[in-house]
This record gives structure tokens, sequence and C-alpha cells, in this order.
């Protein structure tokens, strides 16, 4: 009996390790590695903007989540603004601004300082709006923040907001 069992060389596998199933090899070079993070992260920016888009909070970014947030765009996404209108003016007086005609261009350029401050007073009142509406349902958050995220949502085309809009325009928030 002075004989000993030999042993298998190796130690015995976690169940964790055991429940992810086997490896993959490492890469053998920098340019295999470089190739293997780059699907990796695609395949994870793929999975976050289809989640976002389906409207999952877990996907959505750090500035997106929280009941607050979802609240804001709810209340941005239910009114009609003069926001999305700023950025194809702009585009539209710049285009003016390649005309040769001075008066034309003149004319253009006020009527988009016009423009900005019809938008500046709209923001004012779509902040105050969310600010009263934020404080009547969350009494402890701070809104200015969050006045700021509906203002910078405000601005953009409905169809590029992402999140995507959940409510109808003219819905009763």
């Amino acid at each position: 009996m002075t004989e000993q069992t030999q042993g298998k060389g190796r130690p015995t596998p976690k169940r964790s390790q055991r429940a992810r199933g086997p490896v993959s090899a490492p890469p053998t070079n920098r340019r295999e590695a470089a190739k293997a993070l780059r699907a990796k992260q695609a395949e994870q920016r793929t999975a976050i903007r289809t989640g976002s888009k389906a409207g999952d909070d877990r996907y959505f970014l750090a500035r997106d989540k929280g009941p607050e947030r979802a609240y804001v765009r709810d209340i941005v996404d239910s009114q009609r603004t003069l926001g999305p209108i700023l950025l194809p003016y702009m585009i539209f007086v710049i285009g003016i601004g390649f005309t040769n005609d001075p008066a034309l261009y003149a004319i253009s350029f006020l009527s988009m300082l016009a423009m900005l401050l019809v938008v500046g007073g709209n923001f004012v009142i779509l902040g105050r709006g969310i600010s009263k509406k934020l404080n009547a349902r969350f009494p402890d958050v701070k809104a200015r923040k969050h006045v700021l995220y509906g203002i910078q949502r405000t601005m953009l085309i409905r169809r590029w907001r992402t999140p995507p809009a959940r409510v109808a325009i003219g819905a009763d928030v």
C-alpha cells in the first residue's frame, strides 16, 4: 500500500467557471486581439442601440435614466414647441448667405435673431412648466438639471430624439 494515486494535475473548476462553458483561446497576436475587441464592442453598441430604441431602461445612457427624466421626457414630448424649427431655419439662413444679395441676407439674419428670441421665450415658458410639474410630482428633487435636460431634448427634431417619445403630442401628462 505504498503506492499513491496520481492527481489530475489541475485544480477542480469552480461551479461558476463550469456554468460559463468553454473559454475561447486567447488571441495569439495584437491584431487578432484588436479585431476581437472591436467585434465585441460593436455587438455591445448594437444591443444598447436596440434596447434604447425599444425603451428598455437598462440600456439608456446615464443622462436618460430615472423616473424624473422619464417624466421630463413625457412632458417635453407631449408639447409642440418651436425648438425643432430652429435648426432647419438656421441652415436656411446660411443658404441665403451664399446668395450675393446683401439686403436678403440682412433680412434673413434679422429674422433669425427674432426667431432666437421667440424660441428663447418658448424655452423659458417650457422650463417653468417642467419645474412646476416636476416639483408637484417629485417634491424632493432639484428641478434645474431636469429643466436643462428637457430644453436640450426640445431642441431635437422629434424623430431624432433618443430615447424615442412614448407619448403622443397633446397627451395629458
